[in-house]
C-alpha cells in the first residue's frame, strides 16, 4: 500500500514543483514554531529573504511535497529524514487544518506529544503515520478515505493507552491497519471494531489482556495478513485474534509472552498458507499442535524455538494434512525426541525445506528422509544421531546437509557422491572415521567435516569438480603432506586446516589461492621455515570492513614477522620461532592489525622508540619473548589510544614505565611482570588506567610505596606486585576495589572486542599467567571469575589492614615474605570465597582467628615461619591442613603440630586410656563409611545432574565441599587419636 501511495504522488508531482501557496507555507511556518530541531534539520523552512530563493518556495521544502497542477501541498514525510529527531507538540498549532489537500503525513521517527484531534480534519488523507503518545482520539474516525494507518508510541516506556477503538470501523477504506507500543485495556480490545476493508492488521510491543467478548469474531472475511510480535498476550486474546478470519494467508506469532498456555486455536482455515511462530515464551505448547490438525494447505509452517517437546514421528503424524502442500518446515531448537520412524505413507513429496536442528532426536539416520524427493535443504544438526550416513545420492535435488555435531560414524560408501546440486556440506563435530572421498558434487561451495576422525582420500593428481569458497577441515588428519589439491581452489574466503597434522614449508603456490581469503587458520600444525608472501584479500569487491583473521599460531616458522601480514586485522602467530619483529611493527608505514599475538616466540633485541607509532591496536601480546631495552614511547603516543590489553610480560625491559601509557585510558589487561624494570609504581595507574580489570607489574625491581592512587581502580580483579622492592604499608583503602566486593556481574572469561560497521564483532578472549598456590598457571575460560592481590615478597610493613577483610569476592591473598607484623584480623574469616591465603615468612603474632576455620573454600593455606602464638582450633578444618603450613611458629600448639599445649597431658591421657588401640582402629575404619556415603551420593544423582549443566556445576561444588569435610573430619580424628597415644606413651 505505501510503495502504491508512492507511486501515486510521483505521477502527480513533476520534477520541478510550482509555487506553493502562501497560505499553506505559513501553516508549516506556524507548525515549526511548535517544533524543538536542534540538528537545525528544517532549516530550509524558512520566510526569510536572504537566504537561498528556493526556500521562498515551500515545495522545496525538505519532506515537503506538492501537487504540479494545483501547487497544493499533498505530502509531509519525515520518514525519508529519520535521523534528524524532531520534538514537539503538534498539539500545540493547528495550522496543518489549513493543508485541506494533505494526503500523506509520515512523522516517522521522530518524538511528539498526544495525537492532536483536529488531524480528523484532514478529510483528503489516504496515508497516515503518527508515533505519538496518550489516548488516540474519536475524531480519526473522520478520515474516511484513509487506507494506511499506522500509530505507535513514540517510546517503549511511554505506551499509548487504548480505552475506546469504536472510531476504526468508520475507517470504511482502510486496508493497512499497524499498531507499536500500545497498552489495551480490557474495554480498548472489547471495542477493537475494525472496517471490513482491513486486508492487513499487524500490532506489536503491546499489551493484549484478557477478553471475554470480541467484536470482529469471523467477521474481518477480507483479512489476509495478521501479525502479532513482541506483545505480552493472554491465550483468550490469542484465540480471538486467531479466528478474526477465515480468509487469512500469512500469519506471524513471533517473540511473544503468552500469559499462559498456547491454545487450541486456529479452527478450520482452508487459506492459510504461511504461518511464522518462532520463538514465543509460552507455558505449554499442547494447544499449538493441536491446532495444526486443522491447516491442510500449509506451505510453509515455522515453529522453531518454542519449547516443544514430545516425539518427532508424532509431530510428522500432527501435519501428516498438510503433507501434500507444506514446502518448509522449521522445527529447531525445541526439545523433539525420538526416532523419525519409517512410514513410506506419512512422506512429505513436496517439502523442500527440513529443519530438525537442537532438538534431541536420536538413532540412525532415517531412510524415510531420504523418501522426500523435493527436499533442497535438510538440517539435523546438534541432535543424537548414530550410525552411518546413508548414500544421499536418492535426494537429487539436495542443495544444503547440514549434519554436525551428532554421532554418525561414517558414510556407507566410501565416496559422497553423485549430489550434483549440493552446495554446503557440514558433517563436522561427529565420530567419522577412515577413508572418504568427495565425487561429482559440481556445485560444492561450502565443505565443514572438521572434527572428526576421518582421513580424505584423494589420487594425487586428483582436480575437484568443485571450487569452494568456505573449507573447514581443522582437527581431520589431513597431514602429513599439504595437501596438494588445494591449488586448485581460487575462490576461498575461509580456510581452516588446523590442528591437521600438516608439516614441512607452505608450498610455493600457496599464495595463488589466498587473495580472497578473509579467513586463514593454519594453527597448531608443525609447518616450518620462513613464511613466503601471499596476498589476503587484495579484491575490491570485498568491503574494508570485512575483518581479516590469521592464525598461523603453534607452529615452526621462524624468520621475521614479513610486512605483508600487517593487513589482516587479528593476527595470531604465537608459539613459533620468530626471532624479529622489527620490519613488521616498526617499518610498515601503516599497520591494519588491531589484534596481535606475538607472545612466545624467540624475538630478541631492543625495540625503537617510535617503533610503534603507526598503529592503532586493541590488543597488542609481545609477552613471553627476549626483547630487551626500554619500553618505546610510541605506545599510546597520542592523546587518545584504544589499547585494551598489553602484554609485554616475561621479556627482559629494563628502565622506568613509559609515560605515554597514561594515554592508554581504555586499559583493562596490563602485564609488564617478569621483567627488569626499574622505577617507583606511577601515580597516573590509578588516576588515568581506571578501567584496568587486571595489572601485573610482577618480578620487576619496582620500589617505594604502594600509592594511595591505586585504589582508584575500582574495576581491577587481579593485582600482582610481588616480587619487588616495596616498602610501606598496604593501603586500607583496598576496600574500594569494588570488583572484590561485589558479585561477579560479567562473563567467566576478560573480553574484548571490536566492530568496524557494519561487519562483525571480533572477540579477544584474554590469556594471563597467574601465580595460583604457588605453582603459575595460563588462564582464559576462568580469568575473569578470579579475584586475586598478591603482594608477596617485598619489604612491606605495617598492620594487614582490616579493611581487607571486606573484600569478600577474594579467591586468593598472597602477602608472604615481607615485614608484615601485628595481629592476623579477627574478621578474616568474612572471606568465604578464600581458596589460598599465605601469609607466611612475615612478622604476624597473636593467636590464629578461629573465624579462619570457618571458610569452607579454603585448601591452601600457609602461616608458616611467624610469631603466631596459642592453640590451633580444635573442631575446625584449620587442623586438617599437613603441619608445615604452621611451621616455625615456636608458640603455636595442637593439630595437626606434634607439638603439645599446656593441659592437653591430662586431658589425653584420659581419651588414650579410655579408648585404646581398639578404638584408634574404629578412626581408620569410619573413613571407609564416610567415603562410601560420598560414593553413594555421586552414583544415586550424579546420572540426573550431569545432562544439565547449572545442576552439574552445583553439584560438582557440593561434592567438592563434602569431600573436604570428610577429609578434615577423617583427619582430626586420626590426629586426636595418634595425640592421645604419644602423650599416653610418654
Amino acid at each position: 500500500m505505501v510503495g502504491n501511495m508512492e507511486s501515486r504522488s510521483t505521477n502527480s508531482v513533476n520534477y520541478e514543483q510550482g509555487q506553493c501557496i502562501e497560505k499553506e507555507k505559513q501553516a508549516l511556518l506556524n507548525f515549526k514554531t511548535a517544533l524543538d530541531d536542534p540538528g537545525k534539520n528544517l532549516s530550509s523552512w524558512t520566510n526569510n529573504p536572504n537566504n537561498n530563493s528556493n526556500n521562498q518556495n515551500c515545495c522545496n521544502w525538505r519532506g515537503i511535497t506538492c501537487d504540479s497542477q494545483t501547487n497544493h501541498i499533498i505530502k509531509i514525510d519525515f520518514s525519508s529524514v529519520y535521523e534528524i529527531n524532531i520534538n514537539g507538540v503538534i498539539n500545540g498549532s493547528s495550522s496543518l487544518v489549513e493543508l485541506e489537500s494533505l494526503e500523506y503525513l509520515d512523522f516517522s521517527g521522530q518524538k511528539f506529544t498526544q495525537i492532536p484531534k483536529f488531524l480528523g480534519a484532514l478529510k483528503n488523507l489516504i496515508h497516515l503515520v503518527l508515533p505519538l503518545s496518550g489516548v488516540i482520539p474519536y475524531e480519526l474516525g473522520n478520515l474516511t478515505k484513509l487506507e494506511y494507518l499506522a500509530l505507535s508510541s513514540s517510546s517503549d516506556q511511554n505506551k499509548m493507552v487504548v480505552d475506546n477503538f469504536g472510531w476504526l470501523s468508520h475507517l470504511t477504506s482502510l486496508k493497512n491497519f499497524v499498531l507499536a507500543n500500545v497498552n489495551f485495556t480490557t474495554s480498548g480490545l472489547e471495542s477493537f471494531r475494525v472496517p471490513s476493508s482491513l486486508l492487513s492488521l499487524r500490532v506489536s510491543k503491546s499489551i493484549l489482556p484478557k477478553v471475554d467478548t470480541f467484536p470482529f469474531s469471523n467477521s474481518l472475511n477480507f483479512l489476509e495478513t495478521l501479525s502479532l510480535t513482541q506483545n505480552s498476550i493472554h491465550p483468550d486474546a490469542i484465540t480471538l485474534f486467531l479466528n478474526s478470519s477465515m480468509n487469512l494467508i500469512d500469519l506471524t506469532f513471533q517473540e511473544n509472552i503468552i500469559n499462559g498456555s498456547f491454545p487450541n486455536s486456529f479452527g478450520h482455515k482452508d487459506y492459510l498458507r504461511n504461518v511464522y511462530m518462532s520463538n514465543n515464551e509460552v507455558g505449554s505448547s499442547k494447544g499449538l499442535l493441536k491446532s495444526l490438525r486443522n491447516l491442510s494447505n500449509l506451505i510453509i509452517l515455522d515453529i522453531s524455538m518454542n519449547n516443544i517437546g514430545g516425539t518427532i514421528h508424532d509431530l510428522f503424524e500432527t501435519l501428516s494434512s498438510t503433507k501434500n502442500s507444506l514446502e518448509v518446515l522449521r522445527l529447531s531448537s525445541n526439545k523433539l525426541k525420538g526416532l523419525i520412524l519409517d512410514d513410506p505413507e506419512k512422506t512429505f513429496p513436496s517439502l523442500k525445506y527440513l529443519d530438525l536442528g537442537y532438538n534431541l532426536v536420536e538413532g540412525p539416520f532415517p531412510n524415510r528422509l531420504s523418501q522426500f524427493p523435493n527436499l533442497d535443504e535438510l538440517y539435523l544438526n546438534n541432535n543424537n544421531f548414530t550410525g552411518l550416513l546413508p548414500d544421499l545420492s536418492s535426494m537429487f535435488n539436495l542443495k544444503v546437509f547440514n549434519g554436525a555435531h551428532n554421532n554418525f560414524n561414517g558414510t556407507s560408501s566410501d565416496d559422497i557422491a553423485q549430489l550434483y546440486h549440493l552446495v554446503r556440506l557440514d558433517v563436522s563435530w561427529n565420530s567419522f572415521n577412515g577413508e572418504f572421498s568427495l565425487q561429482d558434487c559440481p556445485s560444492l561451495k561450502f565443505l565443514d567435516i572438521s572434527y572428526n576422525s576421518v582421513r580424505l582420500k584423494f589420487k594425487s593428481n586428483w582436480v575437484p569438480s568443485f571450487q569452494l569458497s568456505n573449507l573447514m577441515l581443522s582437527s581431520s588428519k589431513l597431514g602429513p603432506k599439504f595437501p596438494h589439491w588445494l591449488q586448485t581452489q581460487f575462490n576461498l574466503s575461509y580456510l581452516d586446516i588446523s590442528n591437521d597434522e600438516i608439516s614441512g614449508l607452505i608450498p610455493s603456490w600457496f599464495g595463488n589461492i589466498t587473495s580472497k581469503l578473509y579467513y586463514l587458520n593454519m594453527s597448531c600444525n608443525l609447518l616450518g621455515g620462513t613464511l613466503p608472501n601471499f596476498p589476503l584479500q587484495s579484491s575490491p569487491f570485498f568491503p574494508s570492513y570485512e575483518p581479516i583473521y590469521v592464525d598461523l599460531s603453534f607452529n615452526k616458522f621462524q624468520g621475521s614477522i614479513p610486512h605483508f601480514l600487517s593487513n589482516a586485522t587479528v593476527l595470531y602467530l604465537s608459539n613459533n620461532k620468530f626471532n624479529d619483529c622489527k620490519p613488521f611493527l616498526c617499518q610498515t608505514i601503516d599497520i591494519e592489525t588491531l589484534f596481535l599475538d606475538i607472545s612466545y616466540n624467540h624475538l630478541i633485541g631492543s625495540l625503537p622508540s617510535d617503533c610503534l607509532k603507526n598503529t592503532h591496536f586493541f590488543v597488542l601480546k609481545l609477552n613471553n619473548n627476549r626483547l630487551f631495552g626500554e619500553i618505546p614511547n610510541s605506545i599510546c603516543s597520542s592523546s587518545y589510544s584504544s589499547i585494551e590489553t598489553l602484554q609485554l610480560g616475561h621479556n627482559n625491559f629494563s628502565g622506568k614505565f613509559p609515560s605515554t601509557l597514561k594515554n592508554c585510558t581504555q586499559l583493562r589487561v596490563l602485564d609488564l611482570g617478569d621483567n627488569n624494570l626499574e622505577d617507583a609504581l606511577p601515580l597516573w595507574i590509578g588516576e588515568a588506567l581506571t578501567d584496568l580489570v587486571l595489572l601485573s607489574v610482577k618480578s620487576n625491581q619496582v620500589y617505594g610505596n604502594v600509592p594511595l592512587n591505586l585504589c582508584y581502580l575500582t574495576k581491577i580483579q587481579i593485582l600482582d606486585l610481588s616480587q619487588n622492592n616495596l616498602s610501606g604499608s598496604i593501603p586500607s583503602c583496598f576496600e574500594n576495589f569494588t570488583s572484590m566486593v561485589e558479585e561477579p556481574i560479567y562473563g567467566s572469561t576478560i573480553l574484548v572486542f571490536f566492530r568496524r560497521f557494519p561487519g562483525p564483532f571480533i572477540f579477544f578472549h584474554n590469556i594471563a599467567s597467574i601465580v595460583w598456590k604457588g605453582t603459575e598457571y595460563e588462564y582464559r575460560k576462568n580469568l575473569g571469575l578470579l579475584r586475586i592481590i598478591d603482594l608477596s615478597s617485598n619489604k612491606l610493613n605495617g598492620e594487614i589492614p582490616i579493611e581487607v577483610t571486606n573484600l569478600v569476592q577474594l579467591v586468593q591473598l598472597n602477602l608472604s615474605r615481607n615485614e608484615l607484623s601485628g595481629n592476623i584480623p579477627k574478621k578474616m574469616g568474612s572471606l568465604s570465597k578464600l581458596e589460598s591465603l599465605d601469609l607466611s615468612h612475615n612478622k604476624l603474632s597473636g593467636k590464629i582467628p578461629t573465624s579462619l576455620g570457618e571458610v569452607l573454600m579454603l585448601d591452601y593455606l600457609d602461616l608458616s615461619n611467624n610469631k603466631l602464638s596459642g592453640r590451633i582450633s580444635t573442631s575446625t578444618q584449620l587442623q586438617s591442613f599437613n603441619a608445615s603450613s604452621y611451621a616455625k611458629n615456636f608458640a603455636l600448639c595442637g593439630v595437626p603440630l606434634t607439638s603439645s599445649c599446656p593441659g592437653d597431658e591430662t586431658s589425653l591421657q584420659s581419651f588414650s586410656t579410655s579408648n585404646g588401640s581398639e578404638n584408634d582402629d574404629k578412626w581408620f575404619n569410619m573413613s571407609s563409611v564416610y567415603m562410601g556415603i560420598g560414593v553413594g551420593f555421586f552414583i544415586g544423582f550424579s546420572g540426573n545432574f550431569m545432562l544439565d549443566n547449572s545442576w552439574r556445576f552445583a553439584y560438582l561444588q557440593f561434592m567438592l565441599i563434602l569431600r573436604g569435610w570428610l577429609y578434615k573430619m577423617i583427619t582430626l580424628m586420626k590426629g586426636a587419636a595418634l595425640m592421645g597415644k604419644k602423650l599416653a606413651w610418654h
